[in-house]
């Protein structure tokens, strides 16, 4: 009696972007006046952090600072379209249709500058805001580089589509390629079971996934975490209840969530296995980082008390009924 401890594992694989169906995104790339650069896209931010993610990725493309570049208005009636922040798809989708659009964009600065400067196009290099040509002393600021496109009438702007080769499945035998990406992950998670009250304590959970390339490991840390602590909730305390079509959990008095003190400490292992199809070589994140949580969990309950959690949530009372009903029939076949 008292509190035991175990540790469990799972692995999961996932399927990145729209499921069997062409995904596309697309989107606009200006290097403009005084060296800014501005993107348009219809990207959706509901707190996954893309736009700072597009925001470096077209900084690092066009070489540009980062706090130089805006994403501008999101509105699919004077931007092209992104589609919706879902299917872990913003960081393949987006990110990959404004790196090719910068892509373009950077092109036609530095073709313009190269001709000025009568050098080779694969010599200049650009970044930090500014524009320099390799083992020569031609080097300018952004702004004025864009100042010399301009005065040749050439406007340093770009555009580009981004789409996905997927198919269905075949009724008949499954066949199919339903994802263009897919990622990995594994998570070991360590639990206490209180055997005296059911009550599960998650201690530890160490997390390793590929995301392809990290674009930025700070957000790739903070999606794992929060979809670790969403896949506890699910796991241990969410539990939504129905009678007669009518919800009888309504309020936070019984829909319990996880707070800060329920958050365990969480390991972030990130795997980079660029993806071969985009230009980055990202995939994404969003929705894995919270599929093996509860299977390891679920494991690690098993390992610390020799019972099956099958249903969730895994709350004290059904964990504590598992492990009386365990020593119940252990009894029994002692006694026989």
């Amino acid at each position: 009696m008292g509190r035991k401890r175990g540790r469990g594992m799972a692995a999961c694989w996932y399927g990145i972007a729209r499921t069997a169906t062409v995904d596309r995104a697309a989107a606009w790339a200006e290097i403009d006046d005084g060296g800014s650069a501005k993107v348009v896209t219809g990207v959706t931010e509901i707190g996954e952090g893309i736009l700072t993610v597009l925001a470096q990725i077209a900084a690092e493309e066009m070489g540009v600072k980062p706090q130089d570049v805006i994403i501008g208005d999101n509105d699919t009636s004077r931007a092209p379209e992104a589609a919706h922040a879902g299917a872990s798809r913003q960081t393949y989708m987006i990110g990959n249709v404004v790196a090719l659009a910068s892509r373009e964009a950077r092109k036609r600065l530095v073709k313009v500058m190269a001709e000025m400067w009568g050098v080779d196009e694969a010599i200049v290099r650009t970044g930090n805001g500014f524009v320099w040509a390799e083992n020569t002393n031609h080097k300018i600021t952004m702004g004025k580089a864009v100042e010399c496109c301009k005065q040749r009438g050439v406007v340093p702007v770009g555009s580009a589509s981004f789409g996905t080769d997927t198919t269905g499945l075949d009724p008949v035998d499954g066949a199919g390629r339903p994802w263009q990406a897919y990622v990995f992950g594994t998570q070991v998670a360590e639990v206490e079971v209180d055997t005296v009250t059911g009550e599960v304590q998650v201690l530890g959970i160490w997390a390793a996934h590929d995301v392809g390339r990290a674009v930025n490991p700070k957000g790739v840390e903070g999606q794992i975490e929060g979809g670790i602590v969403q896949a506890l909730g699910q796991g241990l305390m969410e539990d939504y209840q129905l009678q007669d079509g009518h919800t009888s959990t309504s309020g936070f008095a019984k829909y319990i969530l996880p707070t800060s003190l329920d958050v365990p400490h969480v390991t972030s292992i990130i795997v980079e296995d660029p993806d071969p199809i985009g230009p980055l070589g990202v995939k994404g994140i969003g929705e894995p980082a919270m599929v093996p949580t509860i299977p390891a969990i679920m494991n690690a309950i098993y390992d610390a008390v020799g019972v099956r959690i099958t249903s969730l949530p895994a709350t004290p009372e059904k964990v504590l009924m598992a492990i009386r009903a365990k020593e119940r029939a252990e009894k029994m076949q002692a006694a026989e």
